[in-house]
């Protein structure tokens, strides 16, 4: 498949309409919920609120550059290098959904446990709300690496097209998750990832900590052994906050923390660690400094 078919693909493919339909649909409940919060006087951080539309803004504005296009760009590659070709119906869609998935909860488990891309994806942990604007809460640079994951699905079979939508549908159905307002769905709770379910994910008690990875399914935190259900009451956001409402900080204030330990390290390899090691690894000079 060459640039131009895919690019023709996302122009008028008759699932994009449906994407676009899902966009609306999630844009319509967070609106209804902002009102509805006001309205009910809710306790919520306005502040954050607004840090996380603007978030978004900026994301859809780079969406049409470059950085939208650079995951497809360079997935088409190792599309040469599949043996196989699986075509696109009914039938496939539902597979890449499902397959997106599985990829979609391995890449959030590594970032969680690797420093490195923790940075990135820490941006949408760091708000100590917990509400539907937190799913704007995104980097605004993971377009650019978020792709790599992707890769085995290009070298089995499925077009770039295909994968990349699946992730998209994958996240999109992330959105209305993010809510207080829904409380436990019973039997729902144990396969699919439900607002109880992802409240825990967010959760910084030491018993919710590194849980709940999954997108849609929530059937592999319980066969890769991370699944926790939600019984303590929920304290969001980090170990350590930020506190701060700039989205530039909130996007990029990881790694200037990364660059500071850097510069600390002795080693070659403590400087390695710190940047791809987990993220509670220190050397044992930076204890012996606190």
């Amino acid at each position: 498949m060459e640039l131009k078919e895919v690019v023709f693909l996302f122009e008028n493919a008759s699932i994009i309409k449906y994407v676009g339909l899902f966009f609306i649909f999630n844009l319509s409940i967070i609106f209804i919920e902002i009102i509805v919060d006001f309205l009910i006087a809710k306790k919520r951080r306005w502040k954050d609120t607004g840090a996380n539309v603007v978030i978004f803004g900026i994301n859809q504005l780079l969406e049409k550059t470059i950085v939208g296009s650079i995951g497809i760009i360079l997935l088409i590659p190792f599309q040469w290098l599949s043996l196989f070709e699986i075509p696109m119906n009914i039938w496939t869609w539902i597979l890449a959904i499902f397959v997106a998935d599985f990829t979609y909860y391995w890449m959030h488990r590594l970032e969680h446990e690797h420093r490195i891309l923790w940075a990135h994806h820490s941006v949408h942990h760091s708000s100590e709300d917990y509400n539907l604007t937190i799913s704007m809460r995104l980097s605004i640079i993971e377009g650019l690496f978020e792709w790599i994951f992707l890769i085995p699905m290009i070298l089995v079979g499925f077009s770039p097209f295909q994968a990349v939508v699946g992730l998209v549908l994958v996240a999109q159905y992330q959105t209305w998750i993010h809510t207080e307002h829904i409380k436990s769905l019973g039997w729902l709770d144990e396969v699919f990832n439900t607002p109880s379910t992802h409240r825990v994910h967010h959760g910084s008690n030491r018993k919710y900590l590194d849980k709940n990875y999954g997108g849609i399914l929530i059937i592999w935190d319980k066969l890769f052994g991370t699944f926790e259900r939600e019984k303590e009451k929920v304290i969001y956001g980090l170990t350590k906050n930020i506190n701060t409402n700039n989205p530039l900080t909130i996007n990029f204030i990881e790694y200037l923390n990364i660059w500071k330990e850097v510069k600390k390290c002795k080693t070659l390899k403590d400087k390695f660690r710190i940047v791809f090691g987990n993220l509670i690894w220190k050397p044992e000079y930076f204890k012996k400094k606190d």
